[in-house]
């Protein structure tokens, strides 16, 4: 059988002294990253050239850090995250060059993404990995939140390379694992046709209808708590810059505020997210041989500011990446139609076109007699698209 390659990401519960390993990881490796951009775009406005990640690494190594002792601490950490901190930054310098991408930018302290990378670096030795914690090169046994999430057969799972990453003051650890692939299901004859919306997060053609997880209390609740702590946070801040403080209790007490923002902010996010890998795991779980769904334009979408914030709180692209990988697990067919697919316009009974239906009609009407739920008939008219491009 063919072989895969799948991550899974948990969060774990490291002591205190494996923290401060990670935290000084981070430090060094934002701190290598930084002096990467910093050094290549001194080289490229005298000389006009590019140095690679490599040759930085040699020159960092071999002769920058001997010539410089004081340096000398970025060799206490784990040098694959910090030759892996190189890479990517000479990755976003060539995303730059394609023009993928901008510039890159310079990572700054509690506001960019840093990684701790490690890596399996002998084809002989295995990373450990047991039912309640996991053996990470530098740091040891750490102990997983999540038990049995991970797999833990060492014959059939082998764990390749990870990530440990923070986030609102909490730790998690992403593993690469090579697994063998696992039979294709059998699929229905039907496929299915999602229109997704604001008001109701996707309405299926099956009649299935997923709600706005952004309307249940629990929710509402959570955001009025973070506008109150986000207030609080910038009366902390105006006083700051009011009196001059310097003060170290000062500062402390901003750091203690933005926590409990990003904690908000985070476990908003967690409930979106959970309820978005829901949903597809239910559609994919009734096997149909196809899911179609529109190409949004989310972009233009958020340009409206009486729409702008309850469409990136719906989450329309991770949705979209998410059923991909899922489609392309479970073998289906996904079909992506034109954004400019009157699906929503179309009657579904004769195909008649109807063109001053505006956006605040819920019902669809049409002079053929056909009655229906705006919604339905649009992820009807999906399901039956004749032009599409699959993903």
């Amino acid at each position: 059988m063919m072989k895969l390659l799948r991550s899974y990401k948990t969060e774990i519960k490291p002591t205190e002294e494996q923290i401060q390993k990670i935290n000084r990881t981070f430090g060094v490796c934002r701190f290598v990253y930084n002096f990467y951009l910093a050094h290549n775009k001194e080289v490229y406005e005298k000389e006009n050239q590019f140095v690679s990640g490599m040759d930085f690494s040699k020159w960092l190594n071999n002769s920058y850090i001997k010539e410089n002792p004081e340096f000398f601490w970025m060799k206490k950490v784990s040098s694959k995250s910090v030759k892996q901190s190189i890479m990517n930054a000479e990755k976003a310098f060539k995303s730059f060059f394609k023009g993928q991408s901008r510039f890159p930018k310079f990572k700054k302290k509690g506001k960019s993404d840093v990684k701790m990378y490690f890596v399996k670096t002998d084809a002989k030795v295995i990373i450990p990995c047991e039912r309640h914690r996991i053996k990470i090169p530098t740091l040891g046994w750490v102990r997983l939140k999540e038990k049995n999430y991970i797999p833990t057969n060492a014959t059939t799972h082998i764990i390749k390379s990870g990530t440990v990453s923070c986030k609102a003051g909490r730790y998690y650890v992403s593993v690469l694992v090579e697994e063998q692939e696992s039979e294709k299901p059998l699929l229905s004859d039907v496929g299915i046709g999602i229109d997704l919306g604001v008001k109701v997060f996707a309405i299926v053609s099956n009649g299935m209808t997923y709600r706005n997880i952004n309307k249940i209390s629990k929710v509402k609740k959570l955001e009025k708590q973070l506008k109150r702590e986000q207030r609080c946070l910038s009366k902390k801040y105006e006083d700051y810059k009011k009196r001059r403080k310097k003060g170290e209790a000062t500062r402390q007490n901003i750091q203690k505020q933005q926590l409990k923002v990003q904690r908000l902010h985070h476990r908003i996010e967690q409930i979106r997210t959970n309820h978005i890998n829901d949903c597809i795991s239910e559609l994919v779980k009734t096997k149909p041989s196809y899911i179609t769904i529109e190409d949004l334009n989310v972009s233009g979408m958020m340009k409206n500011r009486h729409l702008s914030k309850a469409v990136a709180s719906q989450k329309f692209y991770e949705f979209r990446i998410k059923l991909e990988a899922k489609c392309k697990e479970y073998g289906i067919e996904l079909r992506i139609v034109d954004r400019w697919y009157p699906s929503s316009r179309l009657c579904h009974e004769c195909g008649s076109i109807k063109k001053d239906l505006k956006l605040s009609d819920r019902e669809y009407v049409c002079e053929c007699g056909y009655h229906c739920d705006r919604d339905l008939n649009a992820s009807l008219n999906l399901r039956d698209a004749m032009t599409y491009k699959i993903a």
